[in-house]
């Protein structure tokens, strides 16, 4: 009789405390590789793929689809082989200490070793073989062809070890059979982000064909898998729909990205003693300058967006005002201001808000600029945020105009102390030049925290971002 191995819910973020089980792939009874994907699980940062250390069969899965369980918490029994180089000694469960961990969250205690010399049967079919999906390195489908990192995550040292032993013979089957989940059926091949999508829209990802590359499906697919009408080739089950009580109202369970928005929000409205300040700026130079811009070279393939140019007036400003990029630090009563500028974007996902940075913004030219905010919202709105581009966030900015808003009172991100909100650019009456005259016109508003930034610090800041908006040749001034 083999080992029974359970495995634990590892920290796949920065320092979070639970995630909720999405789905199970696998079931009791089935037959798991190393690495081979064991459920999909949602925290506050990111939803991902857990991939399995152990080889060997589930004997139990010890929370259900929709439980929120505690880090370090197990959550499957695994039997493995007695010749399982990676079993406990001492035959029964796992010992706290050897709680499956991702590289870069909790302590490693496995010992490496080198990696095995390939044969020339394995080189070749290596050649041969088709791509094979693993679940957190793989191929974005429609955003490029370069492997990326779900959650900006890697395997643990172990798991590869193992996997490195038996690379020749799983790459061949993986050739001869699709890989299965607990219904029997060949698992489809999707992103967390695709997967939660066709569940929200009630798409079986089993009775869709990708487009993607490798027949990896896409939101697309799943998208037009939603809109085929009754008798088209994709089957789509109705949605589910949230529990209905008597009185015909919903209750929606409250977990995952919206959970922790919820809990941040709260702690930031009532700890930082919040001001909001607004200015009405007239931008048709700005917007002009954003045409005659985009048909440059240095720009081509990059979106030129308003928000481009609000980005580097607020980058500017922070030059001219630092103090605007602080932090309050509750435990050491100081107020700390960094020699850098992460400058934070608020996006709106189907998962929920996240606020990814552009890590050093400062030193950035207007096209990089450019490029970095168009990958950061990309990133963001297909659930590839990881947990590190959302941490050190020193000011943000949050383009309500989008939403053809013209302003609001936004509150703080947690942790900074001033942000701000870009309102529509719409084409109103304005006094120019001593005659009303139709001007491309915004509102822009900004919160900040009283204790680090007084009236006047944030009202000079305010002014400057709009100044350069106003008129873009005012840059050179700062």
């Amino acid at each position: 009789m083999g080992a029974l191995k359970q495995f634990r819910l590892p920290d796949v973020g920065e320092g979070l405390t639970e995630g909720e089980i999405l789905q199970w792939l696998v079931a009791v009874g089935d037959e798991v590789t190393v690495n081979q994907p064991l459920c999909e699980v949602e925290t506050a940062k990111a939803a991902v793929e857990l991939p399995s250390p152990f080889a060997g069969t589930v004997t139990a899965l010890l929370h259900e689809a929709g439980s929120t369980v505690d880090v370090g918490a197990p959550i499957i029994t695994i039997e493995t082989s007695g010749e399982d180089p990676a079993a406990d000694g001492d035959g029964g469960q796992a010992a706290p200490e050897r709680t499956a961990n991702l590289v870069g969250y909790g302590p490693r205690t496995t010992e490496a070793r080198r990696r095995p010399r390939r044969t020339g049967a394995a080189v070749a079919a290596r050649a041969t073989a088709p791509a094979v999906r693993t679940p957190l390195l793989a191929t974005v489908p429609d955003l490029d062809t370069k492997p990326v990192r779900h959650g900006g995550l890697e395997m643990g040292r172990a798991a590869e070890a193992n996997a490195l032993e038996e690379e020749a013979t799983t790459t061949a089957a993986a050739t001869a059979a699709p890989a299965r989940h607990g219904t029997g059926r060949p698992r489809p091949l999707a992103k967390p982000p695709v997967r939660k999508l066709a569940r929200d829209l009630g798409v079986d990802l089993a009775l869709l064909t990708g487009s993607g590359p490798g027949g990896v499906i896409t939101r697309a697919d799943v998208a037009a898998a939603s809109a085929a009408p009754a008798g088209a080739s994709a089957a789509v089950s109705p949605p589910p729909s949230p529990p209905v009580s008597d009185q015909g109202e919903q209750r929606i369970p409250v977990t995952g990205v919206r959970k922790h928005t919820a809990a941040a929000m709260v702690t930031s409205a009532f700890t930082a003693p919040h001001v909001t300040e607004f200015l009405t700026v007239d931008v048709t130079r700005t917007m002009k300058l954003r045409t005659r811009l985009a048909a440059r070279p240095e720009f081509a393939g990059v979106k030129v967006s308003p928000l481009l140019f609000v980005a580097k007036a607020l980058l500017l400003a922070v030059r001219r005002h630092p103090m605007v990029n602080a932090r309050w630090e509750e435990g050491t009563r100081e107020i700390v201001v960094p020699g850098h500028v992460n400058l934070g974007i608020a996006a709106a996902t189907p998962r929920g808000l996240l606020v990814p940075n552009v890590k050093d913004a400062e030193r950035l030219s207007l096209p990089d600029l450019a490029r970095a905010l168009t990958g950061l919202t990309e990133t963001a709105r297909a659930g590839r945020t990881s947990p590190a581009d959302m941490a050190g966030g020193t000011i943000t900015i949050t383009n309500v105009g989008v939403f053809g808003v013209d302003t609001g009172t936004p509150i703080l991100n947690p942790g900074e102390s001033a942000i701000l909100a870009f309102g529509a650019v719409r084409a109103m009456p304005w006094v120019h030049k001593g005659r009303v005259v139709p001007r491309q016109v915004t509102t822009l508003a900004l919160s900040f925290d009283h204790r680090v930034i007084d009236g006047e610090l944030g009202s000079r800041f305010l002014a400057d971002v709009g100044a350069v908006l106003h008129d873009p040749a005012a840059a050179l001034a700062f």
